[in-house]
């Protein structure tokens, strides 16, 4: 997906808008920004009612704009891949895996995937909350290079749910097929630890970190580590 910086730093893609979403077009009296191929027509302002640029009254300025988008989304970049995710703050979660990666900048790890057969037997490949891709080109989160019979983008997802500390396996966007401990894998499934899955000529095995003894919601972890003692 081609994606291009505007002169604000925010990133969009290219194809779908001729310019930058969050920041419009200042010099233009145009409503708002419509992606290519759209059918309706910007509305013209009213006689009278043009602001001059950079004016304090001038509600729809692009620093004004990034203000109020600031409030309701969080952008976390990740630190494999540089994908930039975005999501709504929740308050029911506690102090969360997102606090984690506000207060530190590293997004935590949940477990891993270690290959056990093919190319790259014995690299270990970690997983994160939330959805991990998988494939070939680096714009995965997980990357493995040495297998050509994976799929460059997207041959499976593997997802963290931190609320429920579940993992699920389920296939990706490409034609490549993807199996769990042998069997086919068609539609979402839970992954338990040690399950084996096969993509390509590669075997990798699933290692859990966060789960019931642990996670990164540093309230519900102390919890845990009280009742264990």
């Amino acid at each position: 997906m081609p994606m291009k910086r505007c002169n604000n730093g925010h990133f969009f893609d290219s194809k779908k808008h001729t310019f930058c979403p969050h920041c419009g077009v200042s010099s233009l009296n145009v409503g708002k920004t419509q992606p290519f191929g759209g059918d309706k027509t910007p509305t013209s302002p009213k006689a009278g009612a043009t602001k001059k640029r950079g004016s304090a009254s001038d509600e729809t300025s692009p620093a004004k704009r990034q203000k109020a988008s600031a409030s309701e989304e969080e952008v976390v970049t990740r630190r494999h891949g540089g994908i930039h995710e975005k999501g709504k703050k929740s308050e029911k979660e506690g102090v969360t895996m997102v606090k984690v990666r506000e207060s530190t900048g590293i997004d935590p790890v949940v477990g891993w995937l270690v290959s056990v057969e093919g190319p790259d037997k014995g690299r270990d490949y970690r997983i994160r909350t939330e959805r991990n891709f998988i494939g070939r080109k680096d714009n995965n989160d997980i990357v493995i290079k040495g297998d050509e019979s994976i799929s460059r983008e997207k041959h499976a997802i593997i997802s963290f749910n931190p609320r429920k500390r579940s993992f699920r396996l389920a296939p990706g966007d490409s034609r490549g097929l993807i199996y769990h401990n042998d069997e086919e894998v068609l539609t979402p499934l839970e992954l338990q630890a040690y399950d084996v899955l096969e993509i390509g000529k590669t075997k990798l095995m699933f290692i859990p970190f966060c789960g019931e003894k642990f996670s990164w919601d540093s309230q519900k972890s102390s919890k845990s580590m009280e009742e264990e003692n």
